[in-house]
């Protein structure tokens, strides 16, 4: 049983070619192809912090304050976190800071795809007091979806008493 992966398929598939009648050639070019393909950076165990894009490459963990949305240009609400392998699960991890005890915090929480599309994880009100946190998940990987990226999403849009606000937040991957 100490073949590897790759091996195993290429057998399989010439001994289904010799079973179904077709050619073995087909089978081999088949696995040929297989064998071209690049493949998954292997699973590690437990989990990782995932790295925001446009971090430092070292810290993944974000210090953001909750700033006035705008009428042009990008609000500060989002964070991308960049999906760097396979991953059978992913936690979202965030920390109050500050707070003001009459505002509620709005957090939002998805999982990008390297289609385009999106799952959102989390959607909640939250009005949390300093320094305490929550995990949200863990949330399993999609079947027959790549996730690319994750991304938190605090605002205060609906909640002007929430401007200024300072949090924390990190993610993971997990095996």
């Amino acid at each position: 049983m100490s073949q590897s992966l790759p091996s195993r398929l290429v057998g399989r598939l010439v001994f289904a070619s010799r079973v179904s009648g077709r050619r073995a050639p087909l089978a081999l070019a088949a696995a040929a192809s297989l064998l071209s393909m690049p493949l998954l950076a292997p699973a590690r165990a437990g989990c990782q912090f995932l790295q925001p894009i446009g971090g430092d490459g070292v810290t993944p963990i974000v210090t953001k304050t909750v700033g006035p949305g705008k009428v042009f240009g990008r609000t500060n609400w989002n964070t991308d976190f960049v999906v760097n392998g396979y991953y059978a699960s992913y936690k979202f991890f965030f920390t109050a800071n500050s707070s003001d005890p009459n505002a509620t915090y709005p957090v939002e929480g998805y999982l990008k795809f390297s289609d385009g599309s999106n799952l959102q994880v989390i959607n909640i009100s939250m009005n949390p007091p300093i320094d305490s946190g929550r995990m949200f998940g863990p949330f399993p990987a999609i079947p027959g979806k790549t996730t690319s990226q994750l991304n938190f999403k605090v605002g205060a849009s609906s909640n002007p008493g929430a401007l200024g606000f300072t949090y924390r937040i990190s993610v993971q991957g997990c095996n």
